[in-house]
């Protein structure tokens, strides 16, 4: 299951809106969360994607209303690219950049969203065994 529905987009968007942009093809609905999803999850990679997208069929186990409404708003914009049905298109075109551009700040560090766990990297940061290893290159001799 994944962290958005198609219903969870009637907070942003009307359902009549999605029904006539979609002609009732629900999978147009499901590409377009799935694209947001992965969109979100390409900015979020250091945080344990498992736990706040979930896996599978698996609900995520942190629920976060931030995070959902973050996907939500990338999801109404590739829904929206489809046609405009009397859509303000700069109200979505601005949702959609405000949202990556908080993707971006949490990416980077300046923002720290409470309650979501990282990624458990501690095996893959450390080598193996407990020497160092150093080295340099030979000493050059400039003659003019």
């Amino acid at each position: 299951m994944p962290i958005i529905t198609s219903s969870d987009l009637a907070t942003n968007i009307y359902p009549e809106i999605i029904t006539e942009i979609t002609r009732t093809d629900t999978t147009i609905t499901d590409r377009a969360i799935s694209a947001a999803i992965q969109e979100a999850k390409m900015y979020l990679a250091r945080f344990d994607l498992v736990q706040l997208f979930g896996a599978g069929a698996a609900p995520p186990p942190v629920s976060d209303e931030y995070l959902k409404s973050l996907v939500k708003d990338l999801a109404c914009w590739h829904l929206l690219r489809l046609s405009n049905v009397g859509i303000d298109y700069t109200a979505y075109r601005t949702a959609y950049e405000d949202a990556i551009s908080t993707l971006k700040s949490i990416m980077g560090g300046q923002a720290q969203p409470q309650g979501w766990p990282y990624a458990d990297t501690t095996a893959e940061d450390t080598p193996p065994g407990d020497s160092i290893s150093w080295n340099s290159n030979t000493k050059r001799n400039n003659y003019y």
